[in-house]
């Protein structure tokens, strides 16, 4: 009997230590578990921030690119609108200088007296437009000899001087007469070239005007205004 129960409580001794066994075994997995559990948990938040990350640059990225072509696109149409704005037809309220071939050009003596000679030079718009005349007109004189004389610009402030079709401008030449006969000078024609222009027309030096007293330099010309 003695035998029996120290070979029941050796049993129970092990039946008790393999219980304790056990039970360590199943903590350790549970935390084997949770570790990993956690790991993963991180590994995915770290690669959800990541992902994040990079979609947020590419948009941008994406915001900048955008932002550049719309300047560019800008620019553009700045440049296109600056363009149009230059154009040379009549837009806005703009209308263009008069072309030469639209306009009728003849010169005149129109002095008042002896001593201070004048030449009226009229401009009429033969065009079907209005036009600008506003400006000085280009005038070089003929001699004689040959030369063309350019004529320098009298101290005067342009006019606006717009013109309908059939509308006339004028401008004035104007020098002193010298009536001692000794003139150096000799002209026979004016050639004029209308304000903004290239083209030029060659008039005739108006019959019975004074001659000039000095020399070309002496002569003046002076900006356009209308006759109303």
């Amino acid at each position: 009997m003695k035998y029996t129960r120290i070979a029941a409580l050796a049993a129970i001794g092990v039946a008790a230590s393999l219980s304790l066994t056990a039970c360590g075994g199943n903590d350790s997995g549970k935390d084997s578990s949770s570790k990993r559990s956690s790991s993963s948990s991180s590994s995915s938040s770290s690669s959800s921030e990541d992902g994040s990350k990079a979609e947020s640059g590419s948009d941008s990225d994406s915001s900048k690119s955008k932002a550049g072509g719309a300047k560019s696109g800008s620019g553009q149409d700045t440049k296109a609108g600056a363009g149009a704005a230059n154009g040379a037809t009549e837009t806005g309220g703009k209308v263009t200088f008069c072309k030469t071939q639209d306009l009728a050009i003849d010169a005149r003596d129109a002095a008042t007296d002896e001593a201070s000679g004048r030449i009226d030079i009229t401009m009429i718009n033969r065009g079907s437009t209005t036009c600008s005349a506003t400006g000085f007109a280009g005038v070089d004189i003929k001699d004689t000899d040959n030369t063309s004389n350019p004529i320098e610009r009298g101290n005067a402030q342009p006019r606006i001087t717009t013109l309908k079709p059939g509308d006339a401008a004028v401008f004035n030449l104007a020098y002193d007469i010298d009536n001692t006969g000794d003139s150096l000078t000799h002209p026979t024609d004016i050639l004029v070239t209308p304000p903004n222009e290239t083209h030029t027309v060659s008039l005739k030096w108006p019959a019975g005007a004074g001659e000039i007293k000095g020399a070309y330099t002496d002569v003046q010309v002076y900006p356009t205004h209308t006759t109303k």
